[in-house]
């Protein structure tokens, strides 16, 4: 999303800076993080009450009822309408009226390409590679907030790895929400093992890392 806004000319500055846009990706997966994404959503009004504040990602997804009713909210944005967040922004600037944007996760059932990111920091990159999960645990509401399994096509993960390793960074994280079933829907023919290998092929890449929940593991 921040490489969205830097194309469209916006400026990006740190969340305790007064800005006019506070973009807050929330997250679902504990009663806790719910409750910290309502304070981060109320903390941004006050920092600047002229700013437009948006919600986006799990916890939007599933919680529609209850973020429709919080005051300082301008808009509502659901995991799958991420890719569209400056068109949604800006269409706010016209009307200035709420609004809500929550499609059915379910009703995709291929990876979404976000288009190539450039924004990195200045060691690595951050490289998504599969969307939702498919184990549907009884104590867990990630896949009703992501949706099925979906993977990227790995031809589009090395396009975007290739151009990143042009600039001088050296390593890419992979990530995922179960990245271990990454190519599933892909009947099995083309594995996670399958793009760690091709990625390794690529000039100029010295590291890769692993990231899912909050552990990382290191493929050399």
């Amino acid at each position: 999303m921040i490489q969205k806004f830097k194309d469209s000319g916006y400026e990006i500055v740190d969340f305790s800076d007064k800005a006019d846009i506070y973009v807050i990706n929330t997250c679902t997966v504990t009663s806790i993080a719910d409750k910290k994404s309502r304070q981060f959503l109320r903390h941004a009004k006050k920092i600047n009450s002229d700013s437009i504040i948006v919600a986006v990602g799990c916890y939007v997804q599933v919680a529609r009822d209850v973020l429709e009713k919080i005051p300082e909210i301008d808009l509502c944005l659901g995991t799958n309408e991420k890719s569209k967040i400056v068109f949604y922004v800006e269409e706010f600037l016209k009307t200035k009226n709420k609004d809500v944007k929550i499609d059915d996760v379910f009703k995709d059932p291929e990876y979404s390409e976000f288009g190539s990111v450039t924004y990195t920091d200045k060691t690595r990159a951050v490289i998504k590679v599969q969307d939702g999960c498919d184990r549907f645990c009884s104590y867990c509401i990630i896949p009703y907030a992501r949706g099925r399994v979906r993977s990227r096509n790995p031809e589009s993960v090395i396009k975007e790895i290739s151009q990143i390793a042009k600039t001088g960074i050296k390593e890419v994280v992979i990530t995922g929400i179960h990245i271990a079933s990454y190519g599933k829907d892909f009947n099995n023919v083309y594995k996670l093992i399958d793009l760690l290998e091709d990625i390794n092929k690529i000039d100029g890449i010295k590291r890769i890392r692993l990231r899912f929940n909050r552990t990382t593991f290191n493929y050399r």
